[in-house]
């Protein structure tokens, strides 16, 4: 998965932590944000307070681009304070522009609080029409504006911030991970289904809340445990409180963190990620034989599954494609022949590894088919005698509404092709997709959300 036409986006990373002992923490998110960069490239931002210092004392700075982009190391200087949040976003809803980008920072009576989120939140549209109706909100915001308004709301007779966030959840509707920072806490909450992952970490007296475990040892941290679905976190300076929302049924985590979105280095809900592409692959090679000479995954994430696939077959596995990782990002590419340029300009073909081979092509989806396509005509011009296409997901056939950049139906080729049509329209000589029972084996039993494959929402109803 290249191009920004035909790639599947996680909406963003959040990451906060707490330093109760004193130290500037803007460093420690810089490291956090740029270990979950692959999972939100079009803005960066972090919010930091003294826990020691004034009530309402934040500092906030955030920006369009990479986080290297965003932030140089005067900026971090003068991001003061022992308590923090950062964020990194790929815009779902609400667009690509900087009054979108978070944290999401805010005044008011009892002080400030910034907040950091990933997820949608389906109801955030009724909630908004509440919030203007009492005066609280705006036009223009967005969901997670919607989600500040509702928690400052609640805090006003509330008597904690874990008690307003409480009360504000309540009425969510969706998949999301927040992290919520009062002048002397840090909240982190999930939903009640664990759709979207948050990890708790601690390192020394210091202790933290990311997307990944990777952002967790980026700086130095331990992990001690995913939280749970629909767990509150609350992090002082005392150590850390837990309280709960009212869970109705089991829970539903997102498939495509195994899949794709997370680093292979990542361990989710008990699942090491790497682990879980390699069943992927081997589920592959179980179900489509097919003679071939040799194995190759698209970079990245197609690399663990192509493994896999080369492990259970016994063909040899071969780094086949190799990717140039400082071209840059391709969502700006504004015509169709910028984004295929783009596509050849990030991959370029090892042909002395495909000439004359029989080739398994492994790759974690196809969307519309159209970065596919490529790869498998770049194969055929370097010589290779034969591509079959292995995809370690089932066929995308619906959207996301949790916070995943899925295309509406009309728009994902597998809505209204058949397999065979599918492997025409791309060029390959086959085409197998990941069975949907294969997906239990992928994550050890984990329940997962596959409302994308299946039409099986766990929240709400489908389409």
């Amino acid at each position: 998965m290249i191009t920004g036409e035909d790639k599947l986006h996680e909406e963003c990373g959040v990451f906060g932590i707490i330093s109760p002992g004193g130290g500037s923490v803007a460093r420690d998110i810089y490291y956090g944000l740029t270990a979950l960069q692959h999972r939100g490239q079009e803005s960066a931002g972090i919010a930091v307070s003294d826990t020691h210092g004034s009530k309402g004392n934040l500092s906030i700075k955030k920006g369009m681009g990479l986080v290297s982009e965003v932030f140089s190391m005067s900026d971090l200087s003068g991001l003061c304070g022992n308590i923090g949040v950062g964020h990194v976003r790929y815009s779902t809803t609400g667009g690509s522009r900087l009054e979108n980008s978070q944290p999401i920072a805010m005044n008011y009576i009892k002080g400030s609080l910034a907040l950091v989120h990933n997820g949608n939140i389906m109801n955030a549209r009724e909630l908004k029409a509440e919030q203007l109706l009492r005066g609280i909100a705006h036009y223009t915001s967005s969901d997670s504006e919607v989600l500040s308004y509702e928690i400052i709301n609640e805090r006003i007779s509330s008597g904690s911030i874990e008690e307003a966030v409480q009360k504000a959840a309540m009425k969510l509707k969706g998949g999301y991970a927040c992290i919520i920072m009062s002048p002397r806490k840090l909240v982190g909450i999930r939903d009640p289904y664990g759709i979207k992952p948050l990890i708790i970490g601690k390192r020394d007296d210091s202790y933290i809340l990311a997307s990944e475990s990777a952002a967790v040892r980026s700086v130095g941290g331990r992990i001690i445990r995913d939280a749970a679905p629909g767990e509150i976190v609350t992090i002082t300076g005392d150590g850390i409180r837990s309280g709960q929302l009212p869970l109705h049924k089991t829970p539903a985590h997102c498939v495509f963190e195994y899949i794709y979105f997370a680093r292979p280095d990542s361990v989710i809900d008990g699942v090491p990620v790497h682990e879980a592409r390699i069943m992927a692959g081997r589920a592959l090679a179980k179900r489509y034989d097919v003679p071939a000479d040799v194995v190759i995954g698209v970079p990245d994430s197609g690399l663990k599954a192509a493994e896999g696939y080369a492990l259970e077959s016994g063909i040899p596995f071969a780094l086949g494609l190799h990717k140039n990782s400082y071209v840059g990002r391709s969502f700006i590419k504004p015509t169709d022949n910028e984004r295929k340029s783009a596509v050849h300009m990030k991959l370029s073909v090892m042909e002395n590894v495909v000439r004359g081979k029989r080739v398994v092509l492994i790759d974690d989806s196809i969307v519309r088919g159209n970065t596919m396509r490529q790869i498998v005509e770049m194969l055929k011009k370097a010589g290779a005698d034969k591509v079959h296409v292995r995809i370690s997901s089932p066929p995308f056939l619906y959207p996301c509404f949790y916070g995943t950049d899925v295309p509406s139906s009309g728009q994902l080729i597998a809505s209204k092709h058949s397999a065979d049509e599918v492997c025409r329209s791309i060029g390959a000589d086959s085409l197998g997709y990941l069975d949907l029972k294969d997906l239990s084996l992928m994550t050890g039993g984990l329940p997962v959300c596959s409302a994308c494959f299946d039409n099986n929402y766990p929240v709400g109803h489908g389409l």
